[in-house]
């Protein structure tokens, strides 16, 4: 059987604390895209709230937006 050399991988080249370090900076940087996302998801939504409740202060937009006929009435 013959032993053949495999070519040194950067895993082997690189330490193992080099390793780590850069596990824990990809990690960091996953929770910090995800803070992001929820920051932008909360914004959003309190964009979405804002918007309601102007709404429903319009009496020009909740008289459009009505299921009630004007007809049902007379």
């Amino acid at each position: 059987m013959d032993t053949v050399d495999k070519p040194a991988t950067l895993r082997d080249l690189l330490g193992a604390d080099t390793i780590a370090k850069l596990k824990q900076q990809a990690e960091l940087l996953k929770q910090e895209e995800a803070e992001k996302q929820a920051a932008k998801r909360a914004e959003a939504e309190a964009a979405r709230l804002a918007e309601q409740k102007r709404r429903e202060n319009d009496f020009a937009y909740l008289l459009e937006h009505s299921n009630v006929k004007g007809t049902k009435y007379i």
